[in-house]
């Protein structure tokens, strides 16, 4: 499942993953889960979920509805090794809101 989209894990809970599988399953969708930790370069980490897709107009749809970023695992974990992290560029940033997903007020600070 080549396809891959990322979305913070604190996105991936409570309501939303409801929200996130009702979109699935309405649409007839099928994907896998998996985590990444992303690392960025002022040392902060951050669990991100990929949602991972056989097809690229599913994962195309995944992305148009709820944001997140597309992930190449052989780009983006190191030298594409299964358990390397996600070197992220920048200072972190946490993002309490994306599309119509937003971190549960019990995990916001």
């Amino acid at each position: 499942m080549p396809h891959q989209v990322a979305l913070p894990d604190d996105l991936c809970t409570d309501r939303n993953y409801t929200l996130i599988r009702l979109f699935l399953q309405e649409r007839g969708l099928t994907c896998r889960t998996r985590a990444v930790l992303a690392v960025w370069e002022d040392g902060k980490q951050e669990q991100w979920r990929l949602h991972c897709f056989a097809d690229p107009d599913a994962a195309a749809a995944f992305l148009d509805h709820f944001s997140g970023m597309m992930f190449d695992p052989k780009r983006d974990r190191e030298n594409g090794r299964a358990r390397g992290v996600w070197r992220r560029q920048g200072a972190y940033e946490q993002i309490l809101e994306l599309g119509p997903l937003s971190v549960p007020e019990a995990l916001r600070n």
